[in-house]
């Protein structure tokens, strides 16, 4: 199996992205193609003496979407972009997963735009895990779709009721709504006509859920447009470091608590791992006619590595096909 892997996609490209993928070859057994700057790709590769023993190859692509710039526009005028390129590589068989930290926007446009989207899905979604006090959640959309109806967002949660079913081993997964009440009639218009649509759907539907819902492990599936679903996503990882920081000070701030910290670190570290996004390594984008996994822009080498190895499992044992026979199967909803 080989993974294509955009170099240049993040705020440490091409470093974090070369090192991670590399970390991924060396302890997952996986070819890796790198995708950008051939130059400044292989100017990282010199930093490792295992390298050349590795299965990863290098593919030119000269181009790179910058953090401020448009999407759209910017792929229009850099089609030899790295996220395009990988993207094509996916579409040509040469890769069976795309991995990339760059611009959000991008890889949304470029996967739409070279290897289309899955029949009956209208918009994509990016479907991130989120941790609760019974372990995770899927969340989505968090960013690809921000402009939603609600035929949109019955979509998604067909896309993530199958994600956690194939991906997670959930039988039967809760699915909720995310909106400001429980009640039915909480909401704005989008959520109150959602609401009814989903109810309708072959789904275990468990209405409303609150933000505070999500971390309480109310649904294995929330559902919200794109705009609110990376809102609740980024001010959750805004709570997590809040938490490790707070939570660091207080452990250090007298002998005592010092020594409370020296004998309690087992545990720190897994609460750590267990509220740490790289663990996951990025998000699926459900909805795209292939497996494609975009991680944050300032993602570690750990979380590359953690979205590689994400993509690998996803491609490599059936669990896309299996996903995209459940979304046909709970049938489609009426398109945009």
């Amino acid at each position: 199996m080989r993974i294509a892997v955009d170099a240049m996609g993040g705020d440490f490209a091409p470093r974090r992205p070369v090192d991670g993928a590399l970390a991924a070859a060396r302890y997952l057994g996986l070819g890796i193609d790198l995708v950008g700057r051939a130059d400044q790709i292989r100017a990282e590769l010199i930093r490792h003496p295992d390298a050349r023993a590795l299965d990863v190859g290098v593919i030119d692509a000269p181009d790179v979407v910058g953090m401020d710039e448009s999407a759209a526009m910017a792929l229009r005028r850099k089609p030899r972009s790295s996220v395009m390129v990988a993207a094509a590589l996916v579409r040509d068989g040469q890769a069976a997963a795309l991995v990339t930290a760059g611009h959000t926007g991008a890889a949304v446009v470029a996967a739409h735009a070279v290897l289309g989207l899955a029949p009956g899905v209208d918009r994509p979604a990016l479907a991130p895990v989120v941790p609760t006090v019974r372990g995770m959640a899927v969340l989505l959309d968090a960013g690809a779709t921000v402009e939603c109806r609600p035929q949109h967002l019955a979509q998604f949660a067909v896309m993530g009721d199958a994600y956690a079913r194939a991906g997670f081993g959930i039988a039967k997964p809760r699915v909720g709504l995310l909106s400001i009440g429980e009640e039915a009639s909480k909401g704005n218009e989008l959520t109150r006509d959602a609401h009814r649509l989903l109810k309708t759907l072959p789904l275990h539907f468990v209405g409303n859920v609150e933000p505070r819902g999500i971390f309480a492990g109310e649904a294995d599936v929330v559902v919200a447009d794109g705009f609110t679903g990376n809102v609740a996503l980024k001010l959750s990882e805004g709570v997590v470091e809040m938490a490790e920081t707070l939570l660091r000070e207080e452990l250090r701030s007298t002998f005592s608590s010092q020594m409370g910290f020296l004998l309690s670190r087992r545990a720190f570290r897994r609460f750590r791992k267990r509220v740490d996004y790289s663990e996951y390594g990025g998000a699926p984008l459900l909805g795209a006619n292939g497996v494609v996994i975009v991680g944050h822009g300032r993602s570690s080498v750990k979380a590359i590595r953690n979205a590689v190895a994400q993509a690998a499992r996803l491609a490599g044992d059936g669990k896309w096909q299996r996903m995209q026979a459940d979304m046909q199967a709970a049938g489609r909803t009426e398109p945009s």
